[in-house]
């Protein structure tokens, strides 16, 4: 290991408390979006939050600066023209279940080596420890020649409107890295692309399922007229459900939408038993004719998938029809040389034959960053150092970090190959010793990305 790393370890066992404790001041505000409250744009609580963190960098020692409007901060050290960032962001999704957890969500509880607490993984934890890993740094006296830019994000898990209103009106970064997945290094991250296809609804059935567009869902409900017919239909598909006080529930499997070949979509299922049981409509036909249980959407776009990102993968989040209209809000996750025009232009021509009208609800462009990319090699040597890791490679993925923000961007660490992925779950936690580990990674990296 070099120099670097030998006076960087005992700097950062130094300063580990101190991080712990601030983390721990983060996780216990609940910075869950609440729009328009208190006259903010996601609420009070993520306002409290961005405020608390930018609180820390100051008496870190970074030059910060909070957003008026409340969508943004950032926290700088350095000087030079150039500026290299890291991305982070500080909203997180709602607890769930409280009876799910060991321990209450909005604590951050020691435990076993592990910290539990919402957002510790999530990204509260990977940002703050970014953030004492150039603490570290600023501690050993290291001059920085170019700017380093910590860049706090408050809608991540929403619709981004914070890094859209930051690339409006501040300057861009150089490159750098989101510290918001895993190691080694997510070099492709394929375009995801949220809509709704809708149309009127002209039969009696109402249903209403889902809760997200990039879940898989592992529950659909009904109750109707045909309840026997279509009980019967779904135990010829051999489709699990359960018999309810007024209806049933067909029984599914959740995944997130970028690994959907891994979970049982319950609504898909439902529809492939209405149709079964004699009930038309045009959801129900898109569905039968076209997905059934496809996670890709052959039918639609035949075998679309690259070398450096995979296949395309297709998801029917959640489902309404009301007495007005049939909605289907859908998930795809694009590979990163597929444009996207050729993959709407097939979605309205196919959904315009069943009657529906195609409208975008929100889209994020892949990132592709060669492999053979200073960036890549410079984050690979730091990482195969600390590490002795050399078999894990650069990988793509279908999740979404803020890598897609900005040119020459990445996602990086914070979780180890070895590690669970405790994200967006009940009792989100990180593990003490591996945060230690990835605190050197961050600043090793950043020292070299700064020279």
């Amino acid at each position: 290991m070099d120099n670097i790393s030998e006076t960087l370890i005992p700097e950062l066992k130094n300063i580990e408390d101190e991080f712990h404790n601030s983390l721990k001041q983060l996780i216990e505000i609940p910075s869950v979006i609440n729009e328009g409250e208190g006259h903010l744009p996601f609420g009070k609580n993520i306002d409290l939050a961005l405020k608390k963190n930018l609180e820390i960098c100051e008496t870190l020692g970074f030059r910060t600066y909070y957003d008026p409007k409340g969508y943004y901060g950032y926290a700088e050290i350095g000087d030079g023209e150039e500026m290299i960032a890291i991305l982070g962001h500080l909203d997180v999704v709602p607890a769930g279940s409280i009876d799910d957890w060991i321990t209450p969500p909005f604590q951050a509880i020691i435990k076993d080596g592990k910290m539990y607490g919402r957002g510790t993984q999530d990204d509260k934890g990977p940002t703050l420890a970014a953030l004492y890993a150039v603490k570290a740094l600023m501690n050993l006296g290291i001059d920085f020649s170019k700017r380093v830019r910590f860049i706090f994000g408050t809608d991540e898990e929403t619709l981004w409107r914070c890094m859209n209103r930051y690339s409006e009106i501040e300057e861009k970064p150089s490159m750098g890295f989101a510290p918001d997945s895993v190691f080694p290094l997510v070099y492709a991250e394929k375009g995801l692309l949220q809509f709704v296809l809708e149309g009127k609804n002209e039969t009696n059935l109402l249903l209403k399922s889902g809760n997200a567009f990039n879940a898989v869902p592992d529950i659909a409900q009904y109750s109707g007229d045909k309840l026997p017919e279509l009980k019967a239909a779904l135990e010829d598909l051999g489709f699990a459900f359960e018999s309810t006080e007024n209806g049933l529930t067909v029984l599914g499997k959740a995944v997130h939408a970028q690994v959907t070949e891994k979970g049982i979509n319950a609504i898909n299922r439902l529809l492939m038993g209405l149709k079964k049981s004699g009930y038309t409509s045009k959801t129900i036909e898109f569905v039968n004719d076209l997905i059934n249980e496809d996670p890709f959407a052959v039918k639609i776009f035949g075998e679309l998938e690259d070398e450096a990102s995979g296949q395309l993968k297709f998801n029917v989040g959640k489902i309404e029809l009301n007495e007005e209209v049939e909605k289907l809000s859908i998930d795809i996750r694009i590979p990163v040389t597929v444009d996207k025009n050729m993959i709407v232009n097939s979605l309205t021509q196919v959904a315009n034959e069943y009657g529906l009208d195609y409208n975008e609800f929100d889209y994020l462009k892949s990132i592709y960053v060669p492999k053979d990319h200073f960036l890549i090699k410079t984050l690979m040597n730091v990482y195969q150092e600390v590490t002795g890791d050399v078999d894990s490679k650069p990988i793509s993925s279908g999740g979404a970090t803020y890598a897609r923000a900005f040119e020459n961007f990445v996602a990086f660490g914070a979780i180890f190959p070895h590690q669970a992925k405790t994200e967006h779950q009940p009792n989100e936690h990180i593990e003490l010793k591996e945060m230690f580990k990835a605190m050197l990674i961050y600043a090793k990296a950043i020292y070299h990305l700064s020279r």
